[in-house]
């Protein structure tokens, strides 16, 4: 390479290098306080509507709303395929592979319908989001307390039997590497408990424009894409295994690895 050549390539480098300071810097001292003010507002107002709302379409109205600003203050647009597969009006379990905390707002933003989302109890402990999630509905799952365990599987089976369909990340957690973490069989155990099919869900861009364990949210393009259901009438817990490598496959055929992602 040239001389010129390379300090050339070095100034593209360092020019993209102030770039990404500058998109931290708004992000920590503009989009974060603003997500803060979000939350803390329309979580009082999710609140005060529980009090006359026992269903939690009130809330779950706030909680939408809270996360069409939470993305329209990020730059973040999302396009969504596949709600054609959806019958809001039926039971379901809707699976879905699990990047970034930007993930919960995406999925109230895109999916036009009420939800409820299995949750890891320590969610449930901060203020105004946790008080939202316990008073809307939304389950508190017991994963170190095995008899509480049970006891909200118990509850996520009486409320997807009563026409809630439910959002479940089977890989149990964030993935840190940006690849798709093998799924657990908790949440195939309920589909076949409450005896309603499976629907795959395929996030795309989420770790893009927020990396997990950081502040830093960046614009960018989200895909949410809804696949054709998986049945489970007939299937027993022998049948998990199986059932969980098909939903996994599912996601994954329409998975684009966040390799741009992982080098920041």
């Amino acid at each position: 390479m040239e001389p010129s050549s390379a300090i050339s390539a070095h100034k593209k480098w360092t020019a993209a290098e102030v770039k990404d300071c500058l998109s931290y810097l708004r992000s920590l001292l503009f989009t974060n306080n603003l997500i803060y003010l979000y939350t803390a507002v329309m979580g009082t107002l999710s609140l005060g509507s529980s009090l006359f709302d026992s269903g939690g379409r009130w809330q779950h109205a706030c909680a939408r709303f809270w996360s069409w600003l939470i993305l329209k203050t990020s730059g973040i647009r999302v396009t969504i395929e596949g709600l054609e597969h959806v019958n809001p009006t039926a039971p379901a379990i809707l699976c879905v592979n699990h990047q970034s905390s930007m993930d919960i707002p995406v999925l109230l933003v895109s999916l036009p319908f009420q939800f409820r989302f299995v949750a890891k109890r320590s969610l449930f402990r901060y203020p105004f989001m946790g008080w939202h999630l316990r008073r809307s509905g939304h389950i508190a799952v017991h994963r170190e307390q095995p008899g509480r365990a049970r006891k909200s599987l118990d509850e996520a089976v009486r409320k997807i039997r009563e026409g809630c369909p439910v959002v479940v990340f089977p890989e149990g957690g964030r993935s840190r590497t940006g690849e798709i973490l093998p799924f657990k069989a908790g949440a195939f155990h309920l589909a076949i408990r409450a005896g309603v099919p499976i629907l795959p869900i395929t996030l795309n861009g989420t770790m893009a424009v927020l990396r997990p364990d950081t502040v830093h949210i960046r614009p960018g393009h989200i895909e949410v894409i809804v696949h054709p259901s998986v049945p489970t009438a007939g299937l027993t817990s022998e049948d998990i295994r199986r059932l969980a490598e098909r939903v996994r496959n599912q996601v994954l055929s329409r998975f684009k690895q966040p390799a741009s992602a992982l080098n920041h």
